[in-house]
Parts: C-alpha cells; structure tokens; sequence
C-alpha cells in the first residue's frame, strides 16, 4: 500500500504539488491521471525518495521508502525507460542492480524471459528502441519480486501486442495481491486496465474513486429513445422530474432516468418505442471534464490553418 499525506513540493515559487493526500492499495491496479505538468511525475518521484517533500509525508507498506536497505525487494518502478547505461548490456544492466539488492543472478534470466528480451539480452541497451528501453525497465522493477510496483507511462513506445501484454501483466500483479499504482495518458488504456483512479490538476486532488463511480459522474450518460408518442414520453418524463433533450432525428436523450425506467414507463402508459439504448461516457470524455479548469496547456477548438514557414 502506498499512503501520501499532505504532499507539498515548492520549486522555488512553482507549487507543483499542493497538499496531496491519496491511498493506494493492494489487490487492485491504481490509475494516476491527470494533464500535463499537475504533478504526477514530481509525486511518483517523491514516493520513491528521489524529490524531498516541502512539507507533508508518504510511505510504502507503512514505511518510508528511503528506510528500506533492499529496496528493490519492496518497490519496483519504472519512471524513465532509457535511465540505463547505453553502452552495458541488458543482462549486465539487470545483473548490476541484481546484485546490489542481494537478489540472486536467476533472477536476472527469469525477468528477461518474462519481458521478451531473452534474445537481445546481450547487447547494448543504447540500441534498443523505445519499446524495448520500456521492456527493459519493467523488467527492472520486477527484478526484486516486489510487493509494490509504480509504472509512469509503461506502454510508450509498446506496439499492440505489447499493449496487451502490458495490460495483462498489470492484472495480473494486481490480482496476486500486489499494489500497481500507473500513470498514464491514454484514457482507452486506463478503461480496460484500472479498477480504481486518482485524478490530479495542478497539484491538488480531483478525485479519488474507481472507475466505475467516477464514469457514473459524467454528463455523457444518457438514455436514447424514439417513439411515435415522443411528446407524451416527454410530458410523462417532466413529470418525474428527468430532463429530456430533442435529438435532430425526433429522437429523446434522457439524462437522470435509467433505461429501465424509460421503459417501463412507456410500457405502464402504452406507448410504441422505435428505439431504446443506454449510451455511456467514455473515461476520456468524464477525463476531460472534470480537468477542464486544470489544463495549463490548452489548444484552440477547431481547425488550425497552419502558415507556411519563410524561405
């Protein structure tokens, strides 16, 4: 488990994390979300020791990280694919942390094998591209078999099948009782992959909740009916207090009623339906939402006509 409380980080007088709290347990794959630059890295980086806290705490299984005198055997983390020697090998990169954690030299082969690299294990990591440089990282952090594992952006640079390999495996170590905390950008990832989400902007806390409360949250659920009795439907909706909205095509959206309840009242007062489906927001879409006052960095809606540089 991993507990931050009241995390604060000052670089001179950017506040780039602001009195942080959040919890991560075991058993379940956290999501760390939130835009560019609200402080994801700067607090991954804090929980491993590498940025002192301005003020506030947090600790790894009930202790701070910097206490552990094995710490490979606690946490494994992947916070920069290419922080590794380009001219050492991927083997001897594994084997030198192997060996200053006390883990014994198998081990070395065994993450090799689990990650795909067996076959360039023995050459030089300056090399490797993007994906493999991830490959080889997640393979670091799995090196000590820790009990709690922190990945920043793990599928950069992965093709489809080491999306859904990656995928698998943080599943996998969630489901064997392990805390997997993963920040990412790619909500469609996140949707399949998490079971539980901590939402950042600017440093503070957005939310914390699992997926499926905070896609309840959106805006963008609605229900989609058309009827011959589209006016009466809509009268009846009133009545229950459920907003309706006219679609171009005639149809109703109904936001704050469930589908069965659409339903079943027009089934109660006899009215022919053409259409009845539940439409569900997206985690990118609620994402978006959510974040939208905590963007530093923002593009224009709508097309950009981009100009011809000068020859």
């Amino acid at each position: 488990m991993i507990e931050a409380f009241g995390l604060t980080k000052r670089y001179g007088d950017k506040l780039a994390v602001d009195d942080l709290s959040f919890t991560v347990p075991a058993g379940q794959v956290t999501g760390f979300l939130g835009p560019n630059g609200a402080g994801k890295s700067t607090t991954m980086r804090m929980v491993l020791g590498l940025d002192r806290p301005s003020a506030g705490s947090v600790t790894v299984n009930g202790r701070p990280y910097t206490d552990y005198r094995r710490p490979l055997f606690e946490v494994g983390a992947l916070l920069e694919a290419k922080a590794i020697h380009d001219g050492r090998s991927a083997y001897n990169h594994l084997l030198c942390l192997a060996q200053s954690n006390g883990i014994r030299r198998g081990r070395v082969d065994e993450v090799l094998d689990a990650v795909g690299l067996r076959e360039v294990a023995r050459k030089r990591s300056g090399g490797f591209s993007l994906g493999m440089g991830q490959r080889l990282g997640i393979a670091a952090a799995l090196l000590g078999d820790p009990r709690v594992l922190m990945f920043d952006e793990p599928v950069n640079g992965l093709d489809p099948e080491g999306v859904q390999w990656i995928r698998n495996l943080l599943k996998s170590l969630a489901a064997e009782g392990r805390t997997v905390f993963v920040s990412s950008h790619l909500m469609s990832e996140m949707s399949i992959t998490a079971d539980r989400l901590v939402i950042i902007g600017r440093g503070r806390l957005i939310a914390e909740t699992t997926v499926e409360e905070f896609l309840k949250g959106g805006t963008g659920n609605f229900v989609r009916v058309r009827s011959p009795a589209a006016d009466q439907l809509a009268r009846l909706l009133k009545a229950q207090g459920t907003a309706t909205v006219r679609d171009p095509d005639g149809a109703l959206r109904v936001s704050g009623a469930s589908l069965e309840v659409v339903g079943e009242l027009a089934a109660a007062n006899g009215l022919t339906l053409h259409e009845l489906s539940a439409h569900k927001a997206s985690l990118e879409d609620t994402f978006m939402e959510l974040t939208r006052d905590s963007v530093d960095f923002r593009t224009d809606d709508g097309a950009v006509a981009l100009v011809p540089a000068e020859r």
